[in-house]
């Protein structure tokens, strides 16, 4: 297969015109090296990078479910999935060529109580973190996923969103899932967590609507990636809501966070902090919702650039997946209109190719 006409690749922060010589054989790519005027343009696939594949709340869906859900973010434009923590081991979904290729993190790691019944493996001794964090990523993609903090219902009126986690315990957590191969991300809402958690060397956070600008900053400088989920942050008063007269300190910390979620996320930029784009449980369409969570970071003034590398090639390149280089595999959108001029055409690709196979 030949794609016509002229194209103009943007990947890896460069924008490279081509003629109508770029081609897709056996599934993998071959680029020309003229450069030309840009007619048609080519993004790698885009990446979802928290997203809760097969499963509906804490319910594990069936197989066939699963795949409706992979072919509704493909159908998006989503070519690659982060899985941020799975109740049921989603791993078969690799063998499926149709559907996005999937990073696994295995199950959620709580402390016993202090999240969501029924979704992490719950760790009642804190020092066994370490070994179920190991544990966690022999079961995995090079990835586990941590809750760092969850609101203490025993502190009554006065609970709030509290670290579950003693800092050296963390510090020794983070380095067995280091040292078993895999990297390490976690749910944050608050403040507290974030600096015990950049101290033990944390790679990827995922909220982060309580880090202030010294710990913007510090994250930055320790190449820290976040993933804000503003769709699901702007979900944060309905969940405070039901219990917002027992726990009116609680429903002010995630009023706040609601409140500040776009400043929060310039601020991000500001520091340099590497920003990814994540759907979570918020997106409706739950699954092929990307383009929500992307029309939520424009709004919250993140520069087209910086969009299209936060939804493509920058994310690919921290998650280690091809980019538009000779002999990767075809993985790629096609536009009509230039994504760096024109961001909001991003979740509506005119082609869609996933292993060298035409989808849209």
């Amino acid at each position: 297969m030949l794609l016509a006409g002229k194209v103009g690749l943007v990947c890896e922060g460069e924008l490279k015109f081509v003629p109508s010589g770029l081609g897709v054989a056996d599934g993998k790519l071959s680029l020309p090296d003229t450069d030309h005027d840009g007619e048609t343009w080519i993004l790698p696939g885009m990446v979802d990078v928290h997203c809760h594949l097969g499963m509906e709340g804490v319910r594990p869906l069936s197989r066939q479910d699963t795949l409706i859900q992979g072919a509704a973010d493909r159908d998006s434009g989503v070519l690659a999935i982060r899985d941020c923590g799975a109740v049921r081991d989603n791993g078969w979904v690799k063998s499926e060529s149709s559907m996005p290729r999937l990073i696994r993190c295995g199950r959620h790691v709580a402390k016993y109580k202090r999240y969501i019944k029924g979704l992490p493996v719950d760790v009642d001794n804190q020092a066994d973190l370490p070994a179920m964090l190991a544990f966690q990523a022999s079961r995995s993609d090079g990835w586990v996923k941590l809750v760092a903090d969850w609101i203490d219902r025993s502190y009554g009126a006065q609970a709030t969103l509290r670290p579950l986690w003693h800092p050296e315990v963390l510090k020794e957590a983070i380095a067995a899932a280091h040292e078993a191969g895999a990297r390490v991300t976690v749910h944050s809402f608050s403040h507290e967590a974030i600096t015990p958690l950049l101290e033990a060397g944390v790679d990827c956070i995922e909220h982060g609507t309580g880090m202030d600008t010294d710990q913007m900053q510090e994250a930055a400088s320790r190449g820290i990636a976040v993933t804000p989920t503003l769709c699901q942050v702007g979900q944060f008063l309905n969940f405070a809501e039901p219990g917002r007269r027992k726990y009116p300190a609680y429903y002010r910390q995630m009023e706040t966070m609601h409140r500040r979620r776009y400043e929060q996320v310039s601020q991000m930029v500001e520091a340099g902090i590497q920003i990814m784009v994540g759907t979570d449980t918020s997106a409706r369409p739950l699954h092929g919702g990307i383009g929500q969570e992307l029309a939520e970071l424009r709004k919250a003034g993140l520069p087209a650039e910086q969009l299209v590398a936060a939804a493509t090639w920058r994310t690919r390149q921290f998650l280690g997946l091809d980019n538009l280089t000779p002999g990767a595999s075809a993985d790629f959108l096609v536009y009509r209109k230039n994504p760096l001029a024109n961001p909001e055409v991003l979740a509506e690709p005119s082609q869609i190719y996933l292993r060298g196979r035409r989808y849209k």
